[in-house]
């Protein structure tokens, strides 16, 4: 069973498999799959591509609007499916699998899967943070000439694509893959820097570039405030997802294992499913998933009309394992001797108060904004109510300072997909590289700044 390894959990297709789903891409006068894709991706084209069997036309439309479609074709909820006109009356072209057979073709035939830098500007860009948003950013402003340095807190670059998703959907040497790309285009990474608190200032880094970008993410996890919340085991989902990562990494046990223990993950979210594929893999006696939301609808609501992305049911790879999903259930309190034994929750649904086991219980609850007290940049002058980066229209933080600071990604947007920090990286990029330009940019801006009315 695969719940015994680590490895992806994708099965191969064949090329035939593949140009047959490629096929159903009806070309659609309006095609509302790139409308619903962040990136615009042009989807028919290289849908056209695989079809065929032209793999090299496909990478070269694939590539030129999404920096990482092997992350993308393995991570992303696929909003472009939503949007697929096929799917009003049946299912949509599977999207994100094309994508990602599309970048596998490329990479074992070695066709270009990154844009070559052009001509050296001279100019120096320091990026800070290495997950989606800060390596898509890197790369476009490589791409455009500048010299980039990207600084990340942790010992090694890739943000939650190296210690936030768990191997059996990404694989590592997928990510090593690409961030040796990156190192041969030119761009540098310093591992282990934290820019403010022990490392240096935000205003020292500044004052040696000509732009920084803040790609920090959003890293605050949101916690549970019932009684017990402080006991031994109970975790948050990230605290928990990154100790697995680092296990298989060193080779020894997780100071978080869930090996022969009754996991209660609380929180019904993509993160809660890693936790429960994650649980099982560490051989967890017993995992159930609570959810203080009903259970989706399995179907489009009326209120969540075609082309938008719907709340409806899923069950994901994790979730065909095995394990206990409960929707309506609002946690308590959690109770123990020393540690966390059990937690007492409501059921809305049916009214009532219970008891159930749970000797670790992880808080799959989401993220509430970026860690910026160490920067300088906390309070209204710098956050929105929402606590997340402020930004202008070209994606600009109110730094003072001769050296423009950006910002893009989930810590001006707040927690959100994979394809959003993409998009958000590339559009800052092009923003960095029009300021540095004095006006002119060939870099592509496929998304503005997130709307900041509150």
């Amino acid at each position: 069973m695969r719940v015994r390894d680590w490895h992806e959990v994708y099965e191969p297709q064949s090329d035939e498999d593949v140009s047959t789903q490629a096929s159903r891409c009806m070309d659609c006068g309006i095609p509302f799959c790139t409308q619903g894709c962040p990136l615009g991706n042009r989807i028919p084209v290289f849908n056209d591509g695989a079809f065929r069997g032209d793999w090299e036309r496909a990478a070269e439309q694939l590539f030129a609007t999404n920096n990482f479609p092997e992350f993308t074709g393995r991570l992303c909820p696929a909003p472009c499916e939503s949007a697929c006109v096929l799917g009003i009356g049946d299912e949509p072209v599977t999207i994100e699998r094309i994508e990602y057979e599309v970048a596998e073709h490329a990479f074992a035939r070695g066709l270009p899967v990154a844009a070559a830098p052009r001509a050296e500007t001279g100019r120096r860009v320091v990026v800070v943070g290495s997950g989606p948003a800060g390596l898509s950013a890197a790369a476009q402003l490589r791409a455009a000439g500048h010299g980039v340095r990207v600084l990340e807190r942790s010992d090694a670059p890739g943000g939650l694509l190296r210690y936030g998703i768990p191997e059996f959907k990404l694989e590592k040497r997928v990510l090593e893959r690409r961030l040796e790309v990156m190192r041969a285009a030119g761009v540098v990474f310093d591992c282990g820097v934290e820019v403010g608190g022990r490392g240096p200032s935000l205003e020292t880094l500044a004052a040696g570039a000509d732009a920084v970008v803040l790609a920090l993410g959003s890293t605050r996890p949101r916690t549970i405030d019932v009684p017990g919340a402080d006991l031994p085991g109970v975790v948050t989902a990230m605290a928990y997802l990154e100790a697995a990562a680092r296990a298989l990494v060193t080779g020894d046990p997780s100071p978080l294992d869930a090996a022969g223990r009754h996991v209660v993950i609380l929180g019904g979210g993509d993160t809660g499913a890693d936790c429960l594929g994650t649980a099982h893999r560490q051989g967890a006696a017993s995992v159930t998933q609570l959810e203080i939301l009903d259970r989706p609808p399995a179907h489009r609501s009326a209120e969540e009309p075609w082309p938008t992305m719907p709340r409806v049911f899923k069950t994901t790879s994790a979730h065909a394992e095995g394990g206990e999903r409960r929707f309506s259930i609002e946690t308590l309190a959690f109770t123990g001797e020393g540690r966390v034994g059990a937690l007492r929750a409501l059921d809305h649904r049916r009214g009532e108060t219970f008891e159930m086991a749970g000797d670790l219980v992880v808080i799959a609850a989401g993220f509430v904004g970026p860690e910026l007290d160490d920067l300088g940049l906390a309070g209204p002058a710098f956050t929105t109510a929402r606590a997340t980066l402020r930004v202008d229209d070209v994606w600009r933080v109110p730094v003072p300072g001769a050296t423009p600071v950006f910002a893009c990604g989930d810590a001006v947007r707040g927690q959100s997909l994979i394809v959003w920090a993409i998009a958000e990286g590339r559009a800052a990029a092009a923003a960095v590289d029009r300021h540095l330009r004095g006006g002119a940019t060939s870099l592509a801006a496929p998304v503005e700044p997130y709307a900041q009315s509150w």
